[in-house]
């Protein structure tokens, strides 16, 4: 009985952190299509206003948005996977592993 409860349990808890990876990934999805389109749109706002196509493609203003949402976007993930999304214990092995195959002896 108390098993079941248990089993219970941890499925409800993966199946929320499920939902939450699935949210994150429609938002990256999101940030992605939103942000071309509205690049799309200031640099050919631009280039009507008489820059050259390098000049709007290169501005640093039509790409704020990006910048702004992306800092949204990290936290999300840091929030979702927490930091050893990136530096997991598989990591730290491979780089071990790495520098003691590249050390002379």
């Amino acid at each position: 009985m108390e098993s079941n409860r248990i089993q219970e349990r941890k499925y409800i808890k993966a199946q929320k952190r499920v939902e939450k990876i699935k949210k994150f990934y429609k938002h990256l999805i999101v940030y992605i299509i939103v942000n071309v389109f509205l690049t799309g749109i200031f640099i050919s706002g631009d280039i009507n206003d008489g820059d050259t196509f390098n000049e709007a493609f290169l501005n640093y203003h039509n790409y704020k948005i990006w910048i702004f949402w992306g800092i949204g976007i990290v936290f999300q993930a840091l929030n979702i996977f927490g930091t050893s999304f990136f530096f997991n214990k598989d990591w730290e092995n491979r780089k071990i592993k790495e520098y003691v195959n590249k050390q002379e002896i």
